[in-house]
């Protein structure tokens, strides 16, 4: 970069702010830090534009020289270039074991990392845990659930602790999906501060918005990190705009607005204040947070007071219950008490353990203090929301208000003729005491108790994925079970009684020019309204609709197959407006066993002219199980799928033909509960997950049809 450049940039940047000082001297405080913020970028962007010529050129020769063996590097670039493994971080020698037990406020930092989903969340905290000298075996170190690993998604929100230089850092790793929404927000008062990472490509999308406003809400100190900005794909100017529009959007505070900005690459290990630094560590993310995140404001000398946001079990201790100590000090054998929001008193107890994730470890502590997040072990009853007070005490500390869930559905025993092969929990008893102990630590579920009671349990949550992966747990104890088609949750209009008001979400939809008429179409059908069609840069569109939530029932399934795939699906809630009317939702019908046995590849042959096969040949089957999707709409078919071709004596073994059928398709939970019908249900076991008629006796089923028809 020559000298001219240089002091042209240098120039600049002194006219812009003398100038824009002078415009808005007597305006407020807050709209100067917005042009000025504005105006800087403005500027960063000018001087950056003949930085991003030379890499581009660079990146043009490369792909030339590919197949040779040569490579081109220009000097602009030079300096970038990203160290082929991450670097420990050198420090100063302190003991780990000292800074835990440091009873110190200013020397704790607690924040939590929030993004949109797949945006480099979990990633950036085993970086972060990496390069403190944190060794593990797998990526993704902090999503220890099974269901979490399998779906590369974080359900559950986790705190551990990492040490930098004689500071200790509580980090908390928070879920992406909106579904989990929930547990984003109950751990807003577990930290002073958060780090919002937002992918260089993407930029801001609808769950970033959500968690940012949720963090901006509690004044909570942010700090912003693009991540993957070593993507060729990557637009880190335009994204830092979008980010900051975004922050003026929800109306941030001054003091939240002059936020700093870390250039990220996650998967690479490296975090830098400055784009064109070496890229070796994440030092600067370090730095930046014990700089920007304030200390908790808290006292060590006063009564005990602690905030349970989380429970766990542990193996040696039973029940722990994870959360800040917001006053005191917590002691190991200390008598103490668990009081409920009202001030009631659920239990007393005594201290028996005190443990602090640190790393991947957990570290027993015989003392805590005001300002830090640890388990403690001791409780049988105390719960999500509950004080943790001296004995004697029964103080309360308001818990954060949880947005209402949006979906619902209903959850019964199995009576098929399969029932109790496959699982050894099968009764409604069972099923609803698992209910509502999850319902217990699950801030976002709500379990009706009108129909505890009875023969089914109604429970609601944030979304179909929320809902599916509490009844996937179920499924992998050993549960047996049947679910309802989901609804979603109305709410009353606010002036006529005789209106309700049904949830809306805002939907995102990255597709290939060939698709966006038949979206549009299917989408207006569901009662979508379109927003806006964006071109992107790689010859994409971006749609974006506002949708009523049970319109985007099963939608996801339809979109995917509709597209082959190729396109990206995210949504948020938006608000509650009103009903929007009937919505048509999967007008297929559906090819319905008619005996009981198992399938064939001679039975199947046949039916698979009619439509598209859910089975499998070997499959067990039973009168009344949906085994397939029929091609005519509205009307369903019975057929049986267990008979075979009677043998002769003329035939021989070299004579038989090989039938060769279509691969079944097949669906996972959330998509089976979402593609149901309302006179169907979805039938779950630890082995199988099959769809099913309500009334599974033919006969029955079509005097049901016909009795409905009259009332109509």
């Amino acid at each position: 970069m020559d000298k001219k450049f240089l002091t042209r940039g240098s120039a600049l940047l002194s006219n812009t702010f003398r100038t824009t000082s002078a415009t808005l001297q007597m305006q407020p405080k807050k709209s100067l830090i917005m042009v000025q913020k504005r105006d800087f970028f403005t500027m960063k962007n000018k001087l950056s534009q003949e930085t991003s010529q030379m890499i581009f050129m660079e990146r043009q020769m490369n792909k030339i020289l590919g197949s040779t063996g040569l490579r081109f590097k220009s000097t602009m670039t030079e300096v970038a270039a990203a160290p082929a493994e991450q670097q420990l971080i050198e420090q100063p020698e302190y003991k780990s074991s000292d800074i835990l037990n440091n009873s110190d406020p200013k020397k704790i930092r607690n924040l939590a990392i929030i993004a949109h989903v797949d945006h480099g969340k979990t990633t950036l905290v085993d970086c972060l845990l990496k390069q403190t000298g944190v060794t593990f075996s797998d990526e993704r170190a902090m999503d220890s659930n099974d269901i979490e690993k399998e779906r590369g998604i974080t359900i559950l929100s986790k705190c551990t602790s990492v040490v930098h230089k004689d500071y200790k850092l509580n980090i908390v790793d928070t879920p992406g999906h909106q579904d989990f929404g929930g547990e984003v927000e109950r751990i807003m008062s577990m930290v002073d501060g958060v780090c919002l990472v937002v992918c260089a490509t993407e930029g801001p999308m609808p769950q970033t918005k959500f968690v940012l406003k949720k963090a901006l809400s509690h004044n909570l100190r942010p700090i912003v990190v693009i991540n993957k900005v070593d993507r060729d794909s990557a637009r880190v100017q335009e994204v830092e705009n979008e980010i900051f529009d975004l922050f003026c959007q929800l109306e941030a505070s001054d003091e939240q607005l002059d936020y700093p900005v870390i250039y990220a690459s996650a998967r690479s290990g490296w975090a830098i204040d400055e784009i064109s630094k070496p890229r070796e560590n994440v030092q600067d993310l370090y730095e930046t947070i014990v700089r920007h995140i304030p200390h908790p404001k808290v006292d060590n000398q006063g009564e005990l007071k602690m905030l349970i946001t989380q429970t766990e079990s542990n193996k040696y201790f039973g029940k722990m219950l994870i959360g800040r100590i917001h006053q005191g000090q917590i002691t190991i054998g200390d008598k103490v008490s668990a009081v409920d929001s009202t001030g009631k008193v659920v239990e007393m107890s005594k201290i028996i353990k005190i443990i602090k994730k640190f790393g991947m470890n957990q570290v027993e502590l015989n003392t805590a203090f005001a300002g830090d997040i640890v388990s403690i072990a001791g409780f049988m009853n105390g719960t999500v929301n509950h004080t943790i007070n001296t004995a004697g005490k029964q103080h309360v500390i308001p818990s954060i208000p949880i947005d209402p869930p949006m979906i619902s559905l209903s959850v019964t025993y199995n009576d098929s003729p399969l029932k109790g092969t496959e699982g050894d929990k099968c009764t409604i008893n069972q099923i609803r005491e698992r209910i509502l102990r999850e319902a217990e630590d699950d801030v976002s579920l709500r379990v009706n108790i009108a129909q505890v009671g009875g023969e089914k349990v109604e429970m609601a949550g944030r979304g179909d994925l929320h809902l599916g992966v509490l009844i996937e747990k179920m499924r992998r104890e050993g549960f047996e079970l049947a679910v309802t088609p989901p609804q979603v949750v109305m709410q009353p209009h606010p002036t006529d009684p005789k209106k309700q008001l049904e949830p809306y979400e805002e939907v995102h939809i990255d597709t290939g020019l060939d698709y966006v008429s038949l979206i549009i179409d299917k989408l207006n059908g569901r009662k979508g309204i379109l927003l806006s069609a964006d071109d992107q840069p790689d010859g994409r569109q971006l749609l974006k609709f506002k949708v009523p939530s049970r319109g985007l029932l099963g939608f996801r399934t339809e979109l995917t197959n509709d597209t082959r795939g190729t396109a990206l699906f995210r949504s948020q809630f938006l608000e509650y407006d009103e009903h929007a009317g009937a919505v048509r939702k999967n007008p297929k019908g559906a090819i319905i066993s008619m005996a009981s046995g198992v399938t064939t590849a001679y039975a199947l042959r046949d039916i698979e002219e009619k439509g598209t096969l859910f089975v499998g040949i070997n499959t067990p089957v039973y009168p009344g199980m949906v085994i397939g999707e029929y091609v005519l709409e509205d009307s369903d078919m019975e057929m049986n799928p267990t008979k075979s071709k009677k043998l002769t004596n003329i035939r021989t073994v070299g004579h038989e033909e090989q039938i060769k059928l279509q691969p079944p398709r097949l669906f996972n939970l959330e998509e089976a509960v979402s593609y149901i019908r309302d006179d169907e249900l979805v039938e779950v076991t630890p082995k199988w997950i099959r769809i099913r008629k309500r009334i599974l006796d033919s006969n029955e089923r079509k005097k049901f049809k016909r009795d409905a028809k009259k009332m109509n």
